[in-house]
């Protein structure tokens, strides 16, 4: 063990898991699917089943079930804005993120016009692109994108300053590759947006349960991520600096509230999933030190990310021995998520997932991941995609062990 992992709690921390109890085939479950969602705290179990076993309502009644319903948004949020260092009246509550980005992307192209421009990017997870392509097409923009590097799996940058353009309007770009754990240069990305009045939306799904994200450090206008991908359950989370919110135009029904941050807000919401966000943060947090709730979580991520990053550079050295495995990564001093993607010559993806599944007791997922873009110039996409691996604070050494071994049983086999 490394002295990072020695100190690590992880028995601790696996039993805030139920899902780690679980047996197939007769072995217990290793959970490396956590970049497609990952398992959830049982604080937050608790809080939905609490929520819902004291009797949930609606908004706005004068009875006690009524407002304890706003307190847990209310504190949902304040929980959130913690997290990224945001205002609480700047977080909205959707379905998902890619739903929440839907909706923001028709409500900006109330404004814009043909012959406007909007930059994508070719490693993005397709939710943060279509949307954008949607209303450019509606509108009749033109749409420019940040391409990916096919052999550093990394964004071309050199060459921003003359896509960002005065016609331009926003670029939206992910905070981390859902499929290879590339991590951007947000802060570059940013800083040349702002330079020309550009719009920043971030995609921060993939990157929330890694590491801490400061709003304002990275740039962010809109910042996106969904909760059960960092332990909790499933809701989706807009982040919108103030200005920019108070100025969108929502689509909204006639009777809807017209203010921040509810006016986003449409239909009654998933209160019971919000109800499971803030203990899910707050798991986070346990791991920090400090008085401030946003210094114990970031505090707290700093151990998570040590510990995972640990565990990644074990599986990548491993997986580097096994013959005819390709990995699909960034070069070593490009950080990443501990997001592993890789294909063995000779195999299908599919086969080696569920070998891996039956016989190993390894939950891991395979395909293009809607970071479609990158897979279709990377060639895999008619081969059935990239197999992933992705670890997070619950997985052990013993894990990363069983996966490397799984996986050299097959080549041999």
């Amino acid at each position: 063990m490394t002295k990072t992992t020695e100190r690590f709690p992880i028995e601790a921390v696996r039993e805030q898991f139920p899902a780690m109890k679980r047996m197939h085939n007769g072995k217990p479950v290793a959970y490396l699917d956590g970049p497609g969602g990952s398992q959830v705290v049982k604080s937050s179990m608790d809080a939905i089943y609490a929520y819902m076993a004291n009797g949930g309502a609606n908004l706005h009644g004068p009875f006690p079930s009524s407002r304890e319903t706003e307190q847990l948004i209310a504190s949902a949020k304040e929980a959130v804005a913690q997290m990224f260092r945001a205002d609480p009246e700047e977080v909205a509550f959707g379905a998902n993120m890619t739903t929440l980005t839907y909706a923001i992307a028709r409500a900006l192209g109330r404004k814009w016009q043909a012959g406007d421009e909007i930059v994508v990017s070719e490693l993005d997870h397709r939710a943060n692109v279509d949307p954008w392509l949607a209303i450019a097409k509606d509108r009749g923009m033109t749409v420019r994108w940040l391409k990916v590097d096919p052999h550093t799996l990394t964004l071309q940058l050199d060459d921003l300053d003359t896509i960002l353009t005065s016609k331009t309007k926003l670029i939206a770009v992910g905070l981390a590759s859902n499929a290879v754990g590339t991590i951007n240069n947000l802060p570059l990305l940013s800083q040349k947006a702002r330079e020309k009045g550009i719009l920043v939306a971030v995609d921060a799904v993939h990157a929330t349960p890694h590491f801490a994200i400061d709003r304002d450090e990275i740039g962010a206008d809109l910042l996106l991520c969904s909760a059960y991908k960092f332990f909790g359950p499933h809701v989706g989370i807009a982040v919108i600096r103030k200005p920019l919110f108070e100025a969108l135009d929502v689509y909204k029904l006639a009777p809807a509230p017209t203010f921040i941050p509810d006016k986003l807000e449409t239909g009654t919401q998933n209160h019971e999933g919000i109800a499971g966000i803030r203990p899910a943060i707050e798991f986070v947090a346990s791991f920090g030190t400090g008085d401030a709730l946003s210094e114990q979580i970031r505090s707290g991520f700093a151990l998570l990310e040590d510990y995972e990053n640990q565990l990644a550079e074990k599986l990548r050295s491993g997986l580097k021995k096994i013959d005819g495995l390709t990995l699909y990564q960034a070069e070593d001093h490009v950080p990443k998520t501990p997001t592993i993607a890789f294909r063995i010559d000779g195999f299908e993806p599919h086969d080696i997932c569920t070998r891996l599944c039956e016989e190993h007791s390894i939950f891991i997922a395979y395909g293009d991941f809607y970071a479609s873009t990158l897979a279709e110039k990377l060639g895999i996409n008619e081969n059935g995609g990239w197999i992933r691996a992705g670890l997070a604070p619950y997985n052990t050494e013993e894990e990363v062990e069983r996966l490397i071994r799984g996986l050299q049983e097959i080549v041999a086999n």
